[in-house]
């Protein structure tokens, strides 16, 4: 039986046209689309998402309305078959957000390009361009996966909260876990509300990617966030998340702590659990730090975002972190 897809573009090199490059506005470039698919694809419906920008600019409240917009094409239209083309900078927020918010609701795929999909006078398709191929790919690939959130990207089908850009210019920009590999995903979805996209304008996260530097100059680095602590301080460590520290640094997290800002030991390196199986690591068990579970930093800015929409006070973040 074949199913309706709901294409919905939100903007990207994918739309863009003209040197230099500039997106195409989505009233013109949607019916292009729409023509260059229509002999291969009868049953796409296309829509304009709630907010089409520059992917760099993009933040937690675009994607959670991209969210509510799919659910209310899930309640309304009762479409569950959706691909999204979204910009590269922040595909993999993108797509970690929605992984955390839709969970196995919808059969979801996210896709975008290295290079725009028309020329740069925008009346034709480019003769170079990895556009139309990573769409094919991802609307073959939105009937055929199971319900879930997955980033389609030449010609690779990944896990969205796994999903990592790994190149700035290559076809093959991103990597992550196979659709095929059974990973521990998040199952719940959240049904976002207008108070959601509201709270979610004054949602603060901050990650420090640790230098190797004596540890005074550590302290005196961190202490500068006392004064503006954000809501989630991302600490990230060495190989498993080991992070060397003094009494003042142990202090200076206790404090954040007091302060509303729940802080997070992660890992610089790209893949692979953190592990406090060293002596370095006891401290620890001894301030008030969370450990990363997550999939990668994409996935741990969307665990966050999550958290502190569903819970109000630091307490219940540390409390329900690991649930």
């Amino acid at each position: 039986m074949m199913k309706d897809i709901a294409l919905i573009y939100m903007g990207g090199t994918f739309g863009c046209v003209g040197d230099p490059l500039a997106p195409m506005s989505a009233d013109l470039f949607i019916p292009k689309l729409e023509q260059l698919l229509a002999t291969d694809q009868p049953l796409i419906q296309y829509y304009c998402a709630p907010v089409i920008k520059d992917s760099s600019a993009c933040t937690a409240t675009d994607w959670l309305e991209l969210v509510q917009f799919i659910q209310n094409l899930q309640s309304e239209q009762q479409i569950q078959h959706f691909v999204i083309i979204h910009g590269t900078d922040t595909l993999s927020y993108a797509s970690a957000v929605l992984a955390h918010f839709m969970g196995n609701s919808a059969h979801i795929v996210l896709t975008g390009s290295q290079y725009p999909l028309l020329n740069a006078e925008g009346d034709a398709q480019r003769e170079f361009s990895d556009a139309m191929d990573n769409l094919s790919f991802a609307l073959a690939s939105v009937t055929q996966c199971n319900a879930g959130v997955y980033l389609a990207f030449h010609q690779q089908l990944i896990h969205a909260q796994t999903a990592l850009k790994q190149h700035t210019t290559e076809l093959n920009a991103f990597t992550g876990l196979d659709a095929h590999i059974a990973i521990q995903a998040n199952q719940q979805s959240h049904q976002v509300t207008a108070d959601d996209i509201a709270k979610a304008l004054d949602f603060n996260c901050m990650s420090l990617m640790m230098q190797p530097i004596d540890l005074v100059q550590q302290f005196n680095n961190l202490k500068n966030i006392l004064a503006y602590p954000p809501h989630f301080l991302f600490l990230q460590g060495f190989g498993t998340g080991n992070l060397a520290v003094n009494p003042e640094i142990v202090d200076f997290i206790n404090q954040l702590y007091a302060k509303g800002c729940i802080s997070v030991l992660t890992t610089q390196v790209p893949f692979g659990a953190t592990d406090q199986r060293y002596a370095i690591a006891e401290w620890v068990h001894d301030c008030k730090i969370l450990l990363n579970e997550s999939y990668g930093h994409a996935d741990l800015y969307a665990k966050a975002l999550k958290m502190y929409l569903q819970y109000d006070t630091v307490e219940q973040w540390h409390a329900h972190w690991y649930d």
